[in-house]
């Protein structure tokens, strides 16, 4: 029950976070956005909880990176295409897969991954007592 509280409280933060994100950036986002932002976060965090040695934070910021874009594929495949809710469109961006995610867009969630994974590890310290980050930057 413990970690089921931790993982709301983490999809919740990641999720308001970037659906904050997108407002700065956009102006405007959707509901289902915290959602799947809160999913990308978690996902992030656990790259350092699932192995056992730790990963540099480079090699963490570009899978993450690969794993926000992946996320955002399917959920705009599923929220843009499939329900036609039309939340976000990269069609106009160069290098863009069918309008849901973008070379460009993968670029900034390598930077935004950065601050996704400092948070990460500080809350899972600061609330739930666990292991005091280090890290190594390559």
């Amino acid at each position: 029950m413990k970690k089921v509280f931790e993982y709301m409280t983490l999809l919740i933060y990641g999720g308001v976070i970037y659906y904050f994100i997108e407002l700065v950036y956009r102006g405007y986002s959707h509901y289902a956005m915290i959602l799947v932002g809160g999913l990308c976060f978690i996902c992030i965090g656990l790259l350092n909880e699932l192995y056992t040695y730790k990963m540099s934070l480079v090699k963490q910021m570009i899978i993450s990176s690969f794993i926000v874009t992946a996320i955002e594929f399917i959920a705009g495949v599923i929220l843009n295409i499939w329900l036609k809710l039309d939340i976000w469109d990269y069609s106009n961006l160069k290098f863009n897969l069918i309008g849901q995610i973008s070379l460009k867009t993968s670029v900034i969630w390598f930077f935004l991954a950065l601050p996704a994974i400092y948070l990460d590890d500080y809350l899972r310290y600061w609330m739930f007592k666990e292991e005091k980050p280090h890290y190594k930057l390559i």
